[in-house]
């Protein structure tokens, strides 16, 4: 048996893609890589040079050279836009559906009344009555006095525009764990997603925070949109727990929980133990670099067959403050780990190192950016010397990544989205 791991360099594209337009014109010069390495010509990226990244870019740097036995290729996405997400849900197997972008206000009534339905006390508060209410913060608030509405829901959680994303994508469930437990929390956020088409309702609360710490961190954004301020609500600071609800994802048709139920370990870590919503297997939530890798190589050494999938969210971080120094210095880590992971994976062992879209740190907007993905392959077998370089080009989209692994791992579900990467599986008997 063998164990087959992906590592996710969140955030990492390797040159705009075709429909970029579609998504946000701005894109148009979009390379997430090729934006690094200009900060920073000097970069030595030696295990990620050694997997084919140089020949995916299609150009050598003054310190990566292309590889001479690299299996490498690039992934289209087949999500709209570009989201780490809907990225992971594809990358586990799902097919894309393409939700609608709605703000909060467009959709309020029915999700009172869905709400109400299920016997919940739910009450309306308007940006106006907040402000008379003195629970707002106006020096850090929007100052348009704007008849916006957020719900209230059993005087513990509030539901309203996600303010961080884009503009109408997504609404948060905002609570406090001293009000609701998560399991209650979670059900609103689920009657919520139940009764919307925005890409995302994301469910979320912390300790030691009260309705007023959240209900102050209320804002206005571009006068359509308002939400709470997440950081200054105080969730994120003691005991956070989140769900994120996707629309159109069924995770039971999905490559953790599948090869979950046929007895397979699985391990999710980093941002993906949020965002992909089985509760089989092992989650290790965590953002350092250093911590979700090394926690990786420890879990490694439990399991000799399985699936293993790890997110490396500080790159998609530098991209987002437009740090490219940053961004490179969260790289050199990853390339670091990313080689003891290679020395530490058995004969029949694959990896797959991998990204769920670009985030240009030079392009001008702090979103992410519509970029083909890198798509590098190591198994020491088919990586050896004599084997040279194959080129797997163009795949149509990340869900084939899920569609290997269960191959490679012995078990065939037609539910899955994507194709088999047939020359991993052609191969697998080494």
């Amino acid at each position: 048996m063998a164990r087959f791991i992906v590592t996710v360099l969140d955030g990492f594209g390797v040159g705009v893609m075709d429909d970029y337009a579609d998504f946000n014109p701005q894109d148009k010069n979009a390379h997430t890589f090729k934006s690094i390495l200009k900060s920073m010509p000097e970069l030595s990226l030696p295990t990620l040079a050694r997997l084919g990244l140089m020949n995916i870019a299609g150009f050598e740097s003054a310190m990566m050279k292309f590889s001479e036995n690299a299996i490498f290729g690039k992934s289209k996405l087949k999500h709209f836009g570009a989201d780490t997400f809907f990225g992971h849900q594809e990358m586990m197997g799902s097919k894309p559906v393409k939700p609608k972008t709605e703000p909060f206000y467009t959709k309020i009534d029915a999700v009172e009344a869905a709400l109400i339905a299920e016997n919940y006390q739910v009450r309306r508060a308007n940006y106006s009555d907040l402000i008379k209410n003195n629970l707002l913060n106006l020096k850090s608030a929007h100052a348009t006095v704007s008849h916006r509405e957020i719900l209230i829901v059993n005087e513990a959680a509030t539901i309203a525009d996600n303010l961080e994303s884009y503009a109408g994508q997504i609404y948060n469930v905002t609570s406090s764990l001293d009000l609701l437990s998560f399991a209650q929390i979670t059900k609103i956020g689920r009657i919520v997603r139940a009764v919307v088409s925005v890409p995302r309702v994301i469910a979320f609360a912390g300790a030691q925070v009260s309705l007023d710490d959240i209900l102050n961190a209320v804002e206005i954004k571009d006068d359509d949109f308002i939400g709470i301020n997440a950081p200054k609500s105080g969730v994120y600071a003691h005991n956070y727990h989140v769900i994120h609800l996707g629309f159109g994802v069924d995770f039971t048709k999905q490559a953790p929980h599948i090869l979950a139920q046929h007895n397979i370990p699985t391990f999710l870590l980093g941002k993906v133990a949020d965002i992909v919503a089985t509760k089989l297997g092992k989650a290790y939530p965590a953002v350092d670099t250093a911590q979700v890798l090394q926690q990786t190589l420890d879990y490694m050494d439990e399991f000799t067959t399985g699936f293993m999938c790890s997110n490396v969210q500080e790159t998609d971080l530098a991209g987002h403050a437009q740090d490219a120094n940053l961004y490179a210095q969260r790289l050199i880590i990853a390339d670091s780990y990313i080689a003891k992971i290679i020395n530490k994976m058995n004969a029949d062992d694959l990896l797959i190192v991998t990204a769920d879209h670009g985030n240009d740190p030079l392009i001008g907007h702090k979103g992410h950016t519509r970029e083909y993905v890198p798509l590098m392959i190591y198994s020491k077998a088919l990586n050896s010397d004599n084997n040279g370089l194959h080129d797997l080009g163009m795949r149509a989209g990340l869900a084939d990544i899920a569609k290997t692994a269960v191959t490679f791992l012995g078990v065939t579900e037609d539910i899955l989205s994507g194709d088999v990467i047939d020359f991993i599986v052609t191969t697998q008997q080494f």
